[in-house]
């Protein structure tokens, strides 16, 4: 490993950080080296505050020596005006004479205009370090700027006999598949992504809240699919205390509005959207427009398994992370059938963990 890959892959670990807060925007990772020693580091804010640039630089306790250093990102530094001015120029009026960059943004608004600026005003630029880990870093920037689309996770849990639900069930709640240790990890999923995605059926099954109760992270926004819009408002997932976007073929009245009969939404984003169930080979695609539309990266999906199974159909998903019980039912739902290339597959005390990548 030479030093510029040694710095580059210390910017991914502390791009970690910003794993769940960031989105939309890359969770990236920047130091600054000065005589072979790192003077400062920083990566991006929750969305609406600093970049990662700016808060390497300003965390420089001695910045006579920025204009002695040189800076390490693991993305190309923005170029335009958006929640905060551009990062290049905060390069640039530093007077810091080298960048070494991870990889370009392909975003629109930079796609090498940082890269640009900064060589036009005497910056000596390096691009490419360690590409193929910085692109796998920010694979939901990635793929919701190049596909168009959110980054695709399918989660389920099934048991040993292969099924995700029993035939029959007593009340309305979850039929536990997995330990309460592989539950908290999928809440711990849950902070990192932008949103949710369940159908109908899991929320009558169920009743859902969906959020990170069991992990100190931020909720994801809740999508709910609910074709005819037959969801009673006394559903958990109508609790007004996240934001929920449902998706629909036909509009209900009071949806979108803060108060519906005897049920109070403060803060729930009803944005009720549209889907042309008809479609019936592209309703995942039409999801993942809608979503796109409403600037989400990335949406991890628990299902049920008609919801799971369109996706898989489509083609549209990126990593499955699929748990494996000691449970049998006999009878009950399948489990989606798919074909993915397996990453790593671990126990979680008696829990079978496998993560698939759909290359």
């Amino acid at each position: 490993m030479n030093i510029h890959e040694k710095y580059i892959k210390r910017c991914i670990e502390i791009g970690k950080n910003g794993l769940g807060t960031t989105a939309p925007n890359p969770m990236v990772g920047c130091v600054i080296v000065h005589d072979q020693t790192i003077i400062g580091e920083g990566f991006t804010s929750p969305y609406g505050g600093a970049h990662a640039e700016v808060n390497a630089i300003n965390s420089v306790k001695n910045q006579d020596l920025l204009p002695k250093s040189t800076l390490y990102v693991t993305l190309e530094p923005c170029s335009h005006f958006g929640k905060t001015p551009p990062c290049a120029d905060a390069i640039i009026n530093y007077k810091i004479p080298k960048v070494i960059i991870g990889t370009i943004d392909t975003h629109s608004n930079v796609a090498g205009k940082g890269i640009e600026r900064l060589k036009a005003s005497g910056c000596e630029v390096i691009v490419g370090v360690l590409e193929d880990e910085v692109k796998e870093h920010h694979k939901r920037f990635f793929t919701f700027h190049n596909k168009k689309r959110p980054y695709i996770i399918l989660k389920w849990a099934e048991t040993a006999d292969g099924f995700i639900a029993p035939s029959t069930r007593n009340e309305q709640k979850p039929v536990w598949i997995t330990n309460e240790l592989s539950r908290q990890l999928v809440h711990k999923w849950r902070a990192e992504e932008q949103a949710i995605l369940v159908g109908t059926n899991t929320v009558i099954e169920d009743n859902p809240s969906l959020t990170t109760r069991d992990w100190n992270g931020k909720n994801p926004i809740r999508i709910v699919l609910d074709k005819n819009s037959r969801l009673p408002k006394n559903f958990t997932v109508f609790d007004g205390k996240v934001k929920t976007i449902m998706i629909s073929e036909k509009d209900v009245a009071g949806s979108t509005d803060t108060q519906d009969d005897n049920f109070e939404y403060p803060h729930l984003s009803a944005n009720l959207e549209f889907l042309n169930w008809d479609l019936k080979d592209k309703i995942a695609q039409q999801i993942c427009t809608i979503l796109f539309n409403q600037n989400i990266n990335s949406v991890i999906i628990e299902g049920g398994r008609q919801t799971l199974q369109t996706f898989i159909d489509e083609g549209l998903w990126d990593e499955a992370r699929v748990f494996k019980g000691t449970i049998n039912f006999t009878t009950g739902t399948k489990a989606p059938h798919f074909s993915g290339r397996l990453l790593s597959e671990e126990k979680i005390i008696n829990d079978t963990l496998k993560l698939y990548t759909h290359d």
